[in-house]
């Protein structure tokens, strides 16, 4: 008959909770002492299905935060809500959750960072693919864990995927601007391409198609997924006499708002001359002015959705990719002439 848990107490003189915090992988112990007491238990025959029984989970879920340029995964409140969705419904499972940032830039160190993962406790991940390419997820699907991309869809990588509904959203917003004004919207698109402008790049021209209008006569510009980047090249654009819209739908509120300080430092109002709707719902977009129409994500939920589907996979493993689409809302404020 094995050893129990309060007799390998007894035996390495150690309190019975030092010895159930080691056995169940629960902080409070140091790393030596957690290693002396499992070695303890597997010399004298502790049954560690004891532990399993009691529905204790182990090893811990990585969140993986991949930055290719850092362009459009910044510290924003978009990425802390998700990052807070995904560690409540971890806490709620029972989880452990580590959050780590890889950085494609650092080759070598992105290399062992991957390598790393085999030997760790890691479980599962959740890896938020904003700014990948499918070869980039093709690294971490060769570690073979159970793994969910966040925030992104490749048709050419079977995979897990939880991401926002981003055609719908672009498309509510752009027919909004071209009911509204009854003019064949612009567009202010991201000069960086990522899987999801690219989606509302598709949303947007769909809805323009929709409507009966030529997507190849839509104003389109070219602008930096940042505010003071949008900024600049909005200036640019007006001070060069390109030709402008009656209404723009922006790739993101970043854009959008930049391109609106532009505008007004033009002399043009805003609705009254261009309006103005962006993508995300951050913060910044209820306190310009006008306020920011855009389309809203709930993004506590998007983490919690990738989480959820991750522990599925962990709990019943084997079961065939699927991709969930987080549906969007349009919040129609000032900036469309509300």
């Amino acid at each position: 008959m094995g050893i129990t848990a309060k007799e390998l107490a007894k035996k390495l003189n150690l309190s019975a909770a030092a010895v159930s915090m080691a056995l169940n992988h629960k902080p409070g112990v140091s790393t030596q002492t957690r290693q002396a007491v499992l070695e303890a238990a597997e010399k004298y025959g502790y049954d560690f299905t004891r532990i399993a029984d009691k529905n204790v989970r182990q090893g811990s879920i990585y969140f993986i935060i991949y930055k290719k340029h850092g362009t459009v995964v910044a510290d924003t409140p978009f990425f802390s809500q998700v990052s807070e969705g995904i560690a409540l419904e971890c806490r709620k499972e029972n989880y452990k959750l580590k959050i780590s940032y890889f950085y494609e830039e650092d080759e070598e160190t992105l290399t062992r960072q991957i390598e790393d993962l085999r030997v760790s406790d890691c479980c599962g991940i959740i890896l938020l693919g904003t700014e990948m390419k499918p070869e980039d997820v093709r690294q971490f699907l060769a570690l073979n864990l159970p793994l969910v991309l966040l925030d992104a869809y490749f048709e050419t990588v079977p995979c897990n995927c939880v991401l926002i509904n981003n055609m719908q959203g672009a498309y509510l917003a752009a027919m909004h601007l071209t009911r509204t004004y009854k003019k064949q919207p612009g567009y202010l698109r991201s000069s960086y391409q990522i899987s999801n402008f690219s989606e509302r790049a598709t949303g947007f021209f769909n809805a323009v198609r929709s409507c009966g209008m030529s997507a190849s006569k839509s104003t389109v510009h070219l602008l930096t997924p940042s505010v003071e980047g949008a900024y600049a090249d909005m200036m640019e654009i007006i001070k060069n006499g390109e030709e402008l819209a009656r209404c723009y739908f922006a790739d993101n509120d970043l854009i959008a708002i930049g391109a609106m300080k532009a505008i007004k430092e033009a002399g043009l109002a805003i609705p009254g001359d261009i309006a103005v709707a962006g993508f995300d719902n951050m913060p910044a977009s209820t306190v310009i002015e006008p306020p920011l129409s855009t389309v809203h994500v709930p993004k506590q939920y998007l983490g919690e959705a990738a989480a959820k589907r991750l522990i599925e996979l962990l709990e019943s493993p084997a079961q065939p990719a699927v991709k969930i689409e987080i549906a969007t809302t349009l919040m129609k404020r000032g900036s469309t002439g509300k």
